[in-house]
């Protein structure tokens, strides 16, 4: 396991502690143990030990992944992809599903506000861990879902996060915002589009 890896099980552990434990010596314990991931992971990157533990120390309770849905729209042989503001790169219409939301809802939400495209997921083709699909290190640990979706009506509109949406061929996309999504999990994606009937991939 890497250096993220560890810190990131520390940091987990930590907070997971503090939730159920009533004992102070327990407690101290485990904010301690939370002080030396912060400053494990900060060897690694270019933040502080304490920027490192606000990031991760966002929620309270049992630690659990985040989850980020996408949503792969295809029209022939092209994919809906948005150009991302943050790296000027490009990925499947997506991002973190909040609260309340089912998960259908959660990616046909996202699509509509970053392509301006109303659509209906109609399979969930892939869960993947997040490390283990050559995605760059990423304090987080995320599990991804892939939904097909199909288009039910709107047009092309970019939006706070996006500064384009255009389609384009699965055998030549353009820069992905790795982080995202990878050439990987779109083809991933076509082949469900393709087959309907294919079991639902995972891990």
């Amino acid at each position: 396991m890497s250096v993220l890896d560890l810190s990131r099980r520390l940091l987990a552990l930590s907070q997971t502690g503090l939730h159920f434990s009533q004992e102070e010596y327990d407690r101290e314990r485990y904010r301690e143990m939370a002080q030396i991931a912060g400053e494990l992971l900060a060897l690694e990157s270019a933040m502080t030990p304490d920027k490192v533990r606000a990031l991760w120390m966002v929620e309270d309770g049992y630690s659990t992944p985040k989850v980020d849905v996408r949503g792969a729209v295809f029209r022939g042989e092209q994919v809906l992809m948005v150009k991302e503001r943050v790296d000027g790169k490009w990925t499947l219409p997506g991002g973190w599903a909040d609260v309340n939301d089912t998960p259908s809802h959660a990616v046909e939400k996202e699509i509509e506000q970053e392509s301006g495209f109303t659509a209906r997921a109609v399979k969930l083709a892939a869960i993947f861990d997040r490390n283990k699909h050559n995605h760059p290190k990423f304090l987080y640990h995320v599990w991804k879902m892939f939904f097909v979706c199909e288009i039910t009506g709107g047009d092309f509109r970019t939006s706070y996060e996006t500064t384009d949406v255009k389609f384009f061929p699965v055998a030549e996309l353009p820069e992905l915002s790795t982080g995202r999504v990878t050439a990987a999990q779109i083809q991933c994606a076509y082949k469900h589009h393709l087959d309907r009937a294919l079991p639902t991939e995972f891990d």
